[in-house]
C-alpha cells in the first residue's frame, strides 16, 4: 500500500492526481501547514525538508520519497504508466517535469509571495516574477500548438505543471492571450483523476484553492 502525506497545495496535488491517473490504492495523511507538522521531527526523518509531499511505498520495504518530481518518475516507473518506456520519450517527459520543478513551481511561487502576502508592495519584485511565470507559460503555449498534451498522451509531465497553472490568477498572471494553454488547463480539469485529486486531503473551497497560494511550499 502507498501512503502519501500532503496538504492542499499544487505539490501535494501532483501526487494525489497521479495516483489516481494510475488507479493506485493508497491512504493519505493531511500535513497541517498551518500547525507547522511538516517541521515536526518525526516528519522531519522521512522528509529531510521539511515540506510536503511525501509518499511510503509499504509494499517496498518502507522505501520513502520526498520531492514531487521525484515521486512522479518513481511511481511512473513502479508502474509503467503515464510515461514512455523508450529512452527518447522518456527524456521528453522528464525533460518537461523538471520544466516546471525549475522554472514555474519557483517563480510562480515567489510571484504569489510578492504579490499576496509580503508586507511591502514592491513593484520591481512583483513584476520580476509575474513576468517570468507569464514567460514560462507561453513556453507551454507554444509546446502545446498542436497537442492535447505537452508529450502528445497524457504524461506525468501534464500532471507536474497543471496544478499550479490551474491557480494562475493567484499569482496576478492571467492566460487569456494563451489559447493552447487555456485549453490545456480545462482539457486536464474536465479529466476525472484531476478531479478526485485536487479534493485530496479533502474537498475544500475556492477560497482555499485560491489561498494555497501562500502555502506553495514543497517539492
Amino acid at each position: 500500500m502507498l501512503e502519501l502525506l500532503t496538504s492542499e497545495t499544487p505539490n501535494g496535488w501532483k501526487i494525489s492526481i497521479a495516483l489516481e491517473e494510475m488507479g493506485l490504492p493508497y491512504t493519505w495523511r493531511h500535513i497541517k501547514l498551518s500547525e507547522k507538522e511538516q517541521k515536526a521531527e518525526w516528519y522531519l526523518k522521512l522528509n529531510p525538508n521539511g515540506r510536503i509531499p511525501t509518499l511510503i511505498d509499504h509494499d517496498n520495504d518502507d522505501f520513502v520519497i520526498f520531492e514531487s518530481g521525484a515521486i512522479l518518475i518513481y511511481l511512473a516507473e513502479k508502474t509503467g504508466r503515464l510515461m514512455p518506456s523508450d529512452p527518447k520519450g522518456r527524456s521528453q517527459v522528464i525533460q518537461w517535469v523538471m520544466f516546471q520543478m525549475g522554472g514555474i513551481g519557483p517563480m510562480q511561487g515567489q510571484a504569489n509571495v510578492f504579490f499576496r502576502y509580503f508586507p511591502e508592495k514592491i513593484a520591481a519584485a512583483i513584476e520580476r516574477y509575474q513576468n517570468e511565470t507569464k514567460r514560462l507559460y507561453e513556453v507551454l503555449d507554444r509546446r502545446l500548438a498542436g497537442r492535447e498534451y505537452l508529450c502528445d498522451e497524457i504524461t506525468i509531465a501534464d500532471i507536474a505543471s497543471w496544478p499550479w497553472v490551474r491557480i494562475h490568477a493567484w499569482a496576478g498572471v492571467e492566460i487569456d492571450d494563451l489559447p493552447n494553454l487555456r485549453a490545456w488547463v480545462e482539457r486536464m480539469a474536465a479529466r476525472p483523476a484531476c478531479q478526485r485529486g485536487v479534493e485530496v486531503p479533502g474537498r475544500i473551497s475556492a477560497e482555499t484553492v485560491a489561498a494555497a497560494g501562500q502555502k506553495l511550499v514543497g517539492g
